[in-house]
């Protein structure tokens, strides 16, 4: 799932990257709503509200979300040089490296969070989460070739849409040229992505009102757990295969 291969990346795979980055996505979301008032990953949003700010001269909040906005994109761009990076070291692991990351720098907010709250803290924190569902979305992007858009919950609706569309007309026009099967599977794909966004949302919501900033944690240990496997299996893999060979030679 966290791998990216050579091979064509099946559906099955790009279901199980949403099913676990979508629902920790909506989870931080939600929880960044409810603690902060602000959506770390509603980058529409956040731009659309500039505009208000910009007719009342609110200064304070303009710069909030502008600089939101600057630390969602550059999550991205650092996402995509470690990408990039990785690939040219030829570092299989570098997308479950990128997660564990972004885990390890979650449960370590969450903790900050816990012990030394402070009002005078908020609005780093929220541009933290933004970097981080930056890097989270850019991530997905990528290891899915664009398939699987974690926070882009518009974009994924479009897509959805789309591939509907093309269902529709596949059956239709009856063209067995069409590959309408890989239509739906597309269009399941992101009804996965969409759901497990929304799920995560009201889990985010309750488990806020439950534990406070401690909900961070759940979301930055299900990411290092799932990193650290991933890892550890392809070093066991790529371990095993130089055995087999050695022992052949």
């Amino acid at each position: 799932m966290l791998i990216k291969l050579k091979r064509t990346r099946t559906h099955h795979e790009d279901r199980n990257l949403a099913l676990c980055l979508a629902t920790s996505a909506g989870l931080l979301n939600a929880v960044a709503l409810a603690a902060f008032g602000f959506f770390p990953s509603h980058m529409s949003g956040n731009v659309s509200q500039i505009s208000p700010d910009l007719n009342q001269m609110d200064l304070y909040n303009l710069k909030i979300f502008v600089t939101l906005i600057a630390a969602f994109v550059t999550g991205a761009v650092v996402a995509r040089i470690a990408v990039v990076m990785g690939i040219i070291k030829g570092i299989r692991t570098i997308f479950s490296c990128i997660l564990l990351a972004e885990g390890v720098l979650l449960i370590l907010t969450s903790l900050f969070e816990l012990y030394f709250f402070s009002m005078q803290n908020n609005v780093e924190v929220l541009l933290l989460l933004a970097f981080l569902m930056g890097v989270h979305n850019a991530t997905s992007t990528q290891l899915s070739n664009g398939r699987v858009r974690s926070t882009h919950i518009t974009g994924t609706l479009t897509d959805a849409g789309i591939s509907l569309g093309s269902v529709f007309m596949a059956m239709l026009r009856r063209d067995p040229s069409k590959n309408i099967r890989a239509f739906r599977q597309q269009f399941t794909t992101h009804l996965v992505t969409i759901f497990s966004f929304l799920t995560g949302g009201i889990a985010g919501w309750l488990f806020y009102n439950a534990l406070g900033f401690g909900s961070l944690m759940g979301p930055g240990i299900v990411l290092v757990l799932i990193a650290s496997l991933s890892i550890l299996f392809t070093l066991y893999k790529v371990k095993t295969r130089r055995c087999g060979s050695a022992l052949r030679q």
